[in-house]
């Protein structure tokens, strides 16, 4: 019923006329027959649609015989069943085949100025070497192989080499610490780790190879260790690293692909969630791939020749499906981006664009954010004019980074997407493009489904919410070939997490409204996870961190709004006793949670409590806490369920003391 009619929304919105061009607009590249034909085809049949998009974009060893075969609870639907290809042949062979000497990747290194151009030819060679290395070494079809690595051409090849062979990867932050890599590799049963010797961001150097060591001392699953050099600098060998360049020099510069099921793994991606362990998302081979590779051109209007600027690292499923997979797949060129938005200095970003003559720039609110405050000096000091489309993605854009992205970076002639989508969706599902030729495009909104997504907003009964100027749980009706098929070896959380709370629907975890002509813009999240700079992560991972502490008995973590990285951290602890020392406590817990998670998620501001707002059933309230420190305390809502109402007078005390001696330091 509720699908019956997200459809005929749809399809009345596209029998009415498309709006004038207003100020916001830019031309757009359209599908074949245009627009309104493949919207209407996608809302009248989802599978039919996928399956025509399929056998175009695609290059397959076998055909599919069937689109898609639904799941129990719409949970892991399967697609085009019976097919078999290898992603790395549509990403490289297919390309060789007619363009060898095309430009596939321009790696901007960290040291200003130093790109390398890598063509296909050269990224066919170095994978099919990489991929014969792995096999040398006991890696087959199924194995599972983590790489911690920085952004580098040996790094998306050690994914195509994966991919090639038939076996899995998982790509974990080259910033993440040794206890985060040992988690992921032990949840996903690594056979082996590809690594560098050091990382290079900055300026500054990122020992990889360290952490690497200290974390596979846990790993019994762990057999090989392949080290490849980023620095001169020498790197201590121990019996389970192999040398990879040295491997690879002496490897064949041809490696049969292996003929992959439609439904295969391809890569398992790990993300947070509200509890405390992170989650093994699982994307397969042919539907992830199209997903990414359509989105790719439509979204961001790449044509071929144009050369696709996504700033995003390869550890996060931005740099995946729009570093990678979705511009290679369309035979694009694209850039590796090594270093950070201000080395040496701000303009480093638009340095870059004018050196590289880039198309189409894709990168986090965060440093927009960030480089605004910068000034338009650093931007208008170079060139910009190659610019056609700007992007943004990771977290919802405020209006006044939006408006600066448009009109300074973009001149106010570069259409700009506010793309909303997640590591679970496998590409962009709501952003302004692809759209009728010259259409509207609102500030700091996603606005638009892609493509056969078909959005609804859902009331705290689980109620569809029908008509326009409405806010809701934002959920997603029907399955679409990108979404992600099950968390790893736990089937029954991804259900519970993504399917549970409204049964048949995909539960996105995120708020949105439906303005008044029809269009999303996302609020928010709606559970206890944060958006630091772009990351999610779960307040549960940080308070499961800082329990580790000794004198900390009691934590709770919650995120509140910060100028640059859109979230940060806000932790309430309880101590065991009264301590002169409390400075020192916090910067224990500091260095735990970088210790344990990653450096982004230390939290901003630690406030020593007496206690923690509970409730009667020793639930500690969350809510409250966001109110004290957004400042909304004289709305604290129903507090009736505390077991001692007075808890929050305390803590209000407790924060204003804080903030009072934060500003007079």
């Amino acid at each position: 019923m509720a699908l019956a009619a997200v459809r005929s929304r749809v399809l009345r919105s596209l029998s009415r006329p498309p709006p004038a061009a207003r100020r916001y607009g830019g031309p757009a590249h359209l599908p074949p027959g245009g627009y309104g034909a493949w919207q209407e085809r996608a809302a009248r049949d989802p599978a039919a649609f996928w399956a025509d998009a399929a056998r175009g974009a695609l290059r397959w060893d076998s055909p599919f015989h069937t689109a898609r075969e639904a799941a129990p609870a719409g949970a892991g639907a399967r697609w085009f069943l019976g097919g078999r290809l290898n992603v790395s042949v549509n990403c490289l062979d297919q390309h060789v085949e007619k363009s060898p000497d095309r430009v596939a990747l321009i790696w901007e290194r960290d040291e200003p100025g130093t790109a390398v151009h890598v063509t296909y030819r050269e990224l066919l060679d170095l994978t099919c070497r990489l991929a014969n290395t792995l096999k040398k070494y006991g890696i087959q079809k199924g194995d599972k192989v983590a790489i911690y690595m920085s952004v580098s051409p040996l790094s998306v090849a050690a994914m195509l080499a994966c991919a090639r062979i038939g076996a899995v990867h998982t790509v974990v932050f080259a910033g993440f610490s040794a206890e985060s890599l040992a988690g992921r590799i032990m949840d996903s049963e690594c056979k082996a780790v590809i690594t560098y010797n050091q990382g290079v961001r900055g300026g500054r150097i990122i020992e990889l190879k360290t952490t690497v060591d200290e974390a596979v001392k846990n790993c019994p699953s762990v057999k090989h260790v392949f080290v490849a050099q980023r620095t001169d600098n020498k790197t201590q060998m121990g019996d389970l690293d192999v040398p990879l360049e040295e491997e690879m020099a002496k490897a064949a510069s041809v490696c049969t692909p292996e003929s992959m099921d439609s439904e295969d793994m391809l890569f398992m991606l790990y993300t947070s969630g509200s509890t405390g362990k992170p989650k093994g998302i699982v994307h397969t081979q042919a539907g992830y791939l199209l997903y990414a590779a359509l989105t790719h051109k439509y979204v961001f209007d790449y044509q071929q020749g144009d050369v696709f600027g996504c700033v995003a690292d390869i550890g996060w499923i931005t740099g995946h499906s729009y570093v990678v997979y979705g511009p290679l797949c369309n035979g694009g060129t694209t850039v590796l981006f090594e270093s950070t938005p201000v080395y040496p200095d701000p303009g480093r970003y638009w340095e870059m664009v004018q050196r590289l003559k880039i198309n189409q720039f894709y990168g986090a609110p965060t440093a927009i954010r960030l480089l605004l405050n910068y000034g338009d000096k650093w931007v208008k000091k170079y060139d910009r004019s190659s610019l056609k489309t700007l992007g943004s993605v990771g977290e919802p854009i405020n209006n006044e980074a939006w408006q600066w992205f448009y009109h300074v970076v973009g001149e106010g002639r570069c259409t700009l997407v506010d793309t909303w989508w997640q590591t679970e969706t496998g590409g962009i599902c709501i952003a302004p493009r692809p759209s009728e030729e010259k259409a509207d495009i609102i500030p700091a909104m996603a606005m638009r489904p892609f493509f056969g997504i078909f959005p609804v907003l859902m009331d705290e009964n689980g109620k569809v919410l029908e008509g326009n100027d409405v806010s809701g749980a934002l959920c997603i009706t029907e399955p679409w070939p990108g979404l992600a098929r099950t968390i790893y070896r736990d089937h029954q959380r991804f259900v519970d997490t993504y399917f549970k709370a409204y049964p048949g629907y995909y539960f996105t975890g995120d708020g949105a409204y439906r303005t008044k002509e029809g269009y999303y813009q996302i609020t928010g999240r709606m559970d206890d996870v944060i958006n630091i700079s772009g990351h999610r992560l779960g307040t549960a991972e940080i308070e499961d961190a800082m329990a580790d502490h000794p004198d900390v008995p009691e934590t709770a973590v919650i995120g509140y709004p910060h100028e640059i990285k859109g979230e940060g951290a806000f932790a309430f602890i309880v101590l065991k006793k009264q301590t002169a020392h409390i400075d020192h406590v916090k910067e224990e817990l500091r260095t735990i949670v970088a210790t344990k998670i990653a450096k982004y998620a230390v939290p901003d501001h630690i406030l020593v409590v007496k206690r923690l707002p509970k409730t009667r059933s020793g639930k500690i309230m969350r809510r409250l806490l966001r109110k004290v420190v957004t400042e909304q305390s004289s709305n604290m809502g129903d507090v009736t369920t505390l077991d001692d109402p007075s808890v929050v007078t305390e803590i209000l005390d407790a924060y204003q003391k804080y903030k009072k001696e934060k500003s007079s330091s």
